[in-house]
């Protein structure tokens, strides 16, 4: 089972930067999905600046909800983000 989401905080060019309970950090990308379904409606900025946490996922207005499972599996780290940084900066 995958850690639940205890934080969100929405970002630029519709990210969202999740901590989740096992104190992992990761960076969400939504723009895949932002051409989806519900999920269109969220090209909103102030819907999408509006996410909260609810029951371990995410959660904004009209029923729109993305599981912990898929926030923790598609979500990139951001110790690797630092990490890739950190090399390109040495390579440079």
């Amino acid at each position: 089972m995958n850690p639940y989401v205890k934080k969100v905080k929405p970002l630029e060019n519709y990210c969202l930067m999740l901590w989740f309970e096992n104190v992992e950090q990761k960076i969400f990308d939504l723009k895949p999905y932002l051409n989806k379904g519900i999920f269109n409606q969220l090209k909103n900025n102030s819907l999408f600046a509006s996410v909260r946490v609810v029951a371990g996922s995410v959660e904004w207005a009209n029923e729109i909800n993305l599981s912990y499972d898929t926030l923790y599996l598609e979500g990139i780290s951001t110790r690797a983000l630092v990490s890739k940084c950190v090399r390109v900066k040495i390579k440079g």
